[in-house]
């Protein structure tokens, strides 16, 4: 590109084709008479007479890089300074041994719970047709059952984060079983709370990124049955650090084909369990720190939420654009790693080359 002011000397170029219509002009009269040339026509041209026009291009080319340095090329290169305002989110999945009802589907075929949870979290997270991801933010995980387990900080390695969501198995064992929901959003608060403290250390306050606001995702099927803490004085808790909570209650209404064990056969077999899931409490949960309680009964409708979700809680990004602009005309630069001469010292090289040439090789006689 051109300086805006100075790109009218471009309007000089037109010029050109004249001058060399010019010189060639010249060329043809003739300096000394002679009466006849037949006997020369047979005489081959030597390289000089081949070459004869090197000393016009030369000036032609010179006279060319002047006008061009005068219009003044500029080579941009655009940076860009991003700052962000992300968001921290704590992922909390329910994994009690109710999850196990097969009442979702994943591509035509029955899938448990946390099946479909880990399908549609991984999509939430990477991003996906109908979801854009949550690139710039901070994401951890926690599992619970009767005990709280934090498979993943906050983090924005979001590819371990979901292999670690891809890890997370219903539990098998009675001593494992429960619902502690109390206890999975204190330490999901904990976690959040934290987070502030480890930033400031890494950061020593000089990072672009900030933390907009904090936000905790349960995903649950039951009802408060194990832990020390009671669910409501959890939310209390978070709505004091303003971390906001939604609350998704996942599964059917009624009842749910549960795989079960026959005793007769030793066979697991499909049998329809009632479900009950703590509707009121999630509800009281999201309402105490300005959430919103969800209710997931298939895959489709667990991604809208997931979508809402997204909506609700937009990651700020503010982009600065700058160019540095060099002057091709008197600033070497390159093209790709070529580099690029400054065109005013093209232009001296070429008269200089050019003047040599004509008081050497291409010396003209004179009569």
């Amino acid at each position: 590109m051109f300086y805006t002011n100075s790109i009218w000397f471009l309007l000089l170029l037109l010029l050109v084709p004249l001058i060399v219509w010019r010189l060639n002009w010249n060329k043809q009269e003739s300096s000394v008479s002679f009466s006849s040339i037949e006997n020369a026509t047979s005489i081959p041209p030597s390289w000089r007479q081949r070459l004869r026009w090197v000393p016009h291009a030369l000036k032609i080319l010179a006279l060319t890089c002047i006008i061009l340095a005068l219009a003044r090329p500029q080579q941009g290169r655009k940076q860009t300074i991003t700052s962000t305002e992300g968001i921290a989110i704590e992922m909390i999945v329910d994994r009690s041994s109710s999850m196990q009802a097969l009442d979702f589907e994943l591509e035509g075929r029955a899938v448990d719970r946390l099946t479909a949870i880990k399908n549609v979290g991984e999509k939430f997270v990477i991003g996906n047709d109908t979801l854009n991801g949550r690139f710039n933010d901070l994401i951890g995980l926690l599992t619970f059952a009767g005990y709280v387990d934090s498979l993943a900080p906050p983090t924005l390695d979001h590819s371990y984060l979901t292999s670690q969501l891809k890890t997370a198995n219903i539990v098998d064992s009675s001593n494992e079983d429960g619902t502690a929901i109390g206890d999975a959003i204190g330490l999901a608060v904990e976690k959040l709370t934290n987070l502030n403290l480890k930033l400031e250390k890494g950061n020593s306050g000089k990072s672009s990124s900030e933390i907009k606001s904090k936000v905790i995702i349960l995903l649950t099927d039951g009802e408060n049955t194990a832990g020390d803490l009671d669910p409501l004085d959890a939310a209390d808790l978070a709505n004091t650090l303003n971390i906001k909570i939604y609350t998704i209650g996942v599964g059917t209404k009624g009842t749910a084909p549960v795989p079960v064990l026959d005793p007769f056969s030793n066979r697991r077999i499909l049998q329809m369990m009632p479900v009950n899931i703590d509707e009121e409490t999630l509800t009281q949960i999201a309402e105490k720190t300005g959430g919103k309680y969800f209710r997931a009964t298939s895959s489709e409708s667990l991604e809208e939420i997931y979508k809402e979700i997204d909506t609700l809680e937009k990651t700020d990004v503010e982009a600065s654009h700058y160019v540095d602009y060099r002057e091709m005309a008197t600033e070497t630069v390159h093209i790709g790693r070529l580099p690029i001469p400054p065109i005013a010292l093209l232009a001296f090289i070429f008269l200089a080359i050019e003047n040599l040439l004509s008081k050497t090789v291409f010396r003209t006689a004179t009569a």
